[in-house]
């Protein structure tokens, strides 16, 4: 073999090992940019619009640099999804993907770490605000003058009551693409009901026009309950010689915007020294809403042991009763009511979700269907929701009403599974 070909059969085996070696490097980058996961629905009932929580900890056992900026998810198309940063770190304590699935159905969720973050292009599912007017003045306990300004960080004034004119539609409000909720931050402490024709965010221009205009119906819809002296739906109350107590007698109340996202929004209020049962005791209320989803979670925290909380939904003369307890099949019940006692004298469904571990019994006063609950080790979780018929493919009757909890306890006992 002459020295002109030995070179050349060298120069093409030097070549072949460096576009190997460099394939290879690119193939291992490529899949070091990515992780994929699998989702499935565990359950016989359809799953859609869901949000998912996904905990960041998969991703960063292998990519513990994730540059939280250039993430996109994608399951044949791509995912909306929205990182949940509370404590301002910059690094999420849980990531939310918002995905549809069939009865038992399982996808593959691709994560891709070298794209731009996309977040903030797909449409916004929830909302929440509290707002409050400034530059006006108070005049004994109303406030005179002045315009509305959204903060996230609110604490009331000792002189703020009931219709004050202080707070727009009088506390925090929160709301899905399904429905939008309010509770009253003062004495009363009662949950409401906004009613939504649209699925657009709305409440951001609710009483913007009048500091009770939305009792009366618009192109969005309007507040459809009638709370009174109730529990409403899913206040938080204490039952205590055959009545329920909201929460009345506090040192103070302090409402915060955690969330304000794509998918998910949360609202955590403070109730300061609530005098109850010959106790003084703090209150921490987190109210957390989902893309998709009529339902709010209500996670509360107490700083001493209180036996006997309560939650309910408010009596009305056209709303039938319907009750379940938790049987060996599933871990959670519920207490709901459902006839034409909405605002607009047509079909309003609500109710009230709770675990069995937390169940005492079911009961009522003169203005609210109860149940009571006891806290697990200072702390109590439960749901509620509301369906209005004038919703955007809204629930009609009574039957599909009783479908519509059906296929929640399904989602609430079967969350969808993930796995690498």
């Amino acid at each position: 073999m002459n020295n002109k070909l030995v070179r050349f059969l060298l120069l093409v085996f030097t070549f072949s090992t460096f576009y190997c070696t460099t394939q290879k490097n690119k193939e291992e980058s490529k899949n070091d940019d990515k992780i994929v996961f699998t989702i499935k629905n565990p359950s016989s009932h359809s799953r859609l619009s869901e949000t998912i929580e996904v905990s960041p900890d998969i991703f960063m056992q292998k990519n513990k640099n994730v540059d939280w900026g250039k993430i996109s998810f994608s399951a044949g198309k791509n995912l909306p999804f929205q990182l949940v940063d509370e404590d301002g770190n910059s690094t999420p304590e849980n990531i939310l993907l918002l995905a549809s699935l069939k009865p038992n159905e399982e996808k593959q969720v691709t994560v891709n770490f070298s794209k731009e973050n996309s977040s903030n292009t797909f449409t916004k599912r929830t909302y929440a605000e509290i707002s409050h007017k400034i530059d006006g003045e108070w005049k004994e306990r109303k406030y005179i003058g002045g315009t509305f300004k959204n903060v996230t960080d609110f604490t009331a004034p000792p002189q703020h009551t009931d219709h004050s004119y202080f707070i727009r539609y009088e506390g925090p409000g929160w709301e899905s693409d399904k429905v939008g909720y309010r509770f009253y931050l003062d004495w009363r402490n009662a949950v409401d009901i906004f009613g939504k024709k649209t699925s657009d965010m709305v409440l951001q221009k609710v009483g913007q026009d009048g500091f009770d205009s939305y009792h009366e119906a618009t192109d969005w819809g309007m507040d459809v309950l009638k709370v009174g002296g109730s529990l409403g739906i899913g206040s938080i109350g204490f039952w205590e010689n055959g009545k329920a107590t909201r929460i009345e007698k506090t040192s103070g109340l302090r409402c915060q915007i955690l969330q304000n996202g794509t998918l998910q929004s949360k609202i955590r209020t403070t109730y300061s020294d609530w005098e109850i049962n010959d106790k003084k005791l703090t209150l921490t209320s987190d109210l957390t809403i989902q893309g998709g989803s009529r339902l709010t979670r209500q996670d509360i925290a107490i700083t001493e042991s209180l036996p006997n909380l309560c939650s309910g939904i408010v009596k009305h003369e056209n709303g039938t009763l319907i009750k379940k307890i938790p049987d060996e099949n599933t871990s959670w019940g519920y207490i709901a009511t459902y006839g034409k006692q909405s605002l607009a004298d047509d079909n309003l469904g609500m109710v009230v979700f709770f675990h069995k571990d937390n169940f005492v019994e079911f009961t009522e006063d003169k203005e609210s269907h109860v149940v009571v609950l006891n806290p697990s080790n200072n702390q109590l979780q439960y749901f509620f929701a509301a369906a209005w018929e004038q919703e955007t493919n809204g629930v009609k009757t009574m039957d599909d009403f009783k479908k519509y909890l059906d296929s929640q306890i399904h989602k609430i006992n079967a969350k969808v599974l993930l796995s690498l």
